[in-house]
């Protein structure tokens, strides 16, 4: 409890925020890719092709774009439309009213976006379920894709789609794919550039200000993204604090001393803690 009050007093008393947050915001909310949510809109899959997570589905060599399609239009229409906005994200908002943040992340399913975050502060670093891009890539542009996303869902039967909605490229008129970056095939479109631009542009910003740096549910699957940088930049500045909440924290590898927090709590709860 009391790093809760530390984190609180720090919050109250910095001149800018860089929030830096991971998968474990999202599982927070509820939003698990396994157990009860996957058995009751993958059974089907689950039966046939033997995976019994969303994850490990994403990676399953279906047999046709077809199937390939109705396993992915209802992993993004589950993930990125049709859910809720989870209340981690709501009070987070709330935390950050009136404040000069600046959103990092890892995660995809938009949901810093919908919960009402200045999509102008928000860097999606890995991509965004919400697009399309050239599998090849022919070209570094993305395309929004909720409109026939939803008809594949609408329109699929028997773990198939109809080949009409099979997504192709609008300019060599190939398969268009996820952009989610898994390879060197990943599309860095205008606007990837301008967010990363942006973040840059607040980090340089923090500099000879009191900042702190909020790492929420980041783990070690892409520490290079969040967690290293925010550890090097604790290091650098001393006028930079770092608070780390996850149910377990992973500690920086040297002592940051007085300016650093683990809190190994559930983040929903934390965060609430935080507002009141």
């Amino acid at each position: 409890m009391e790093d809760i009050k530390v984190l609180k007093k720090w919050l109250n008393d910095c001149d800018k925020i860089i929030i830096g947050a991971g998968a474990g915001l999202s599982s927070a909310c509820g939003f698990s890719y396994s157990g009860k949510r996957f058995h009751d809109n993958f059974a089907d899959f689950e039966k046939k092709y033997g995976f019994h997570d969303m994850y490990s589905g994403g990676f399953y060599p279906f047999p046709s774009e077809q199937i390939k399609w109705a396993y992915w239009s209802r992993f993004i229409n589950l993930n990125r439309y049709a859910c809720e906005v989870g209340e981690a994200y709501k009070t987070l908002l709330d935390l950050s009213e009136g404040r000069d943040y600046f959103v990092l992340t890892t995660n995809v399913d938009h949901q810093f976006q919908r919960a009402g975050f200045d999509k102008s502060r928000l860097f999606y670093t890995q991509g965004d379920y919400g697009l399309f891009q050239c599998s090849l890539p022919c070209h570094n542009s993305t395309y929004d894709n909720k409109q026939l996303i939803q008809a594949m869902v609408a329109e699929q039967k028997d773990m198939e789609i109809p080949a009409s909605l099979i997504p192709r490229c609008p300019v060599c008129g190939g398969l268009m794919t996820t952009n989610l970056r898994s390879d060197d095939k990943f599309v860095e479109d205008a606007g990837w550039h301008t967010a990363a631009d942006s973040y840059q542009a607040f980090v340089n910003s923090c500099k000879g200000k009191k900042t702190l740096l909020l790492e929420l549910g980041v783990g070690m699957n892409t520490p290079v993204i969040i967690k290293f940088p925010f550890w090097k930049m604790a290091a650098s500045y001393k006028n930079f604090r770092y608070a780390c909440i996850d149910l377990h924290p992973v500690r920086a590898p040297f002592d940051l001393r007085e300016r650093a927090v683990y809190i190994a709590q559930d983040i929903c709860s934390c965060l609430k803690n935080l507002l009141n």
